[in-house]
């Protein structure tokens, strides 16, 4: 019984936080950022590295540490501190916008 309750509290959770996520409580600019990450990934195999961002959306190399850690700081992705390539997406594809 124990078990099932534990279960039973996990989806809720889940569902909670993928209730939260699809209210896309991102602002444009990181939806672009959490957008090129995915596609980068899809395409490349593996995640960008933060030149990879820096190039593309012609930023300062601060102002993409800083994206990546506003990203991670509101759950939108997960990381290895001072592992490269290592971001990895945790919203759906359909809750992220298109790439411009």
């Amino acid at each position: 019984m124990r078990r099932c309750e534990e279960t039973t509290n996990r989806v809720r959770a889940f569902a909670y936080n993928r209730a939260a996520v699809t209210k896309k409580p991102y602002t444009a600019k990181q939806g672009q950022y959490l957008a090129f990450i995915f596609y980068y990934t899809k395409i490349h195999g593996s995640a960008p590295a933060e030149s990879d961002m820096q190039n593309y959306f012609k930023v300062s190399p601060p102002s993409v540490h800083q994206m990546v850690l506003t990203l991670e700081a509101n759950g939108f992705i997960e990381r290895v501190a001072g592992k490269g390539r290592s971001i990895r997406v945790l919203i759906l594809r359909e809750d992220l916008p298109d790439l411009e």
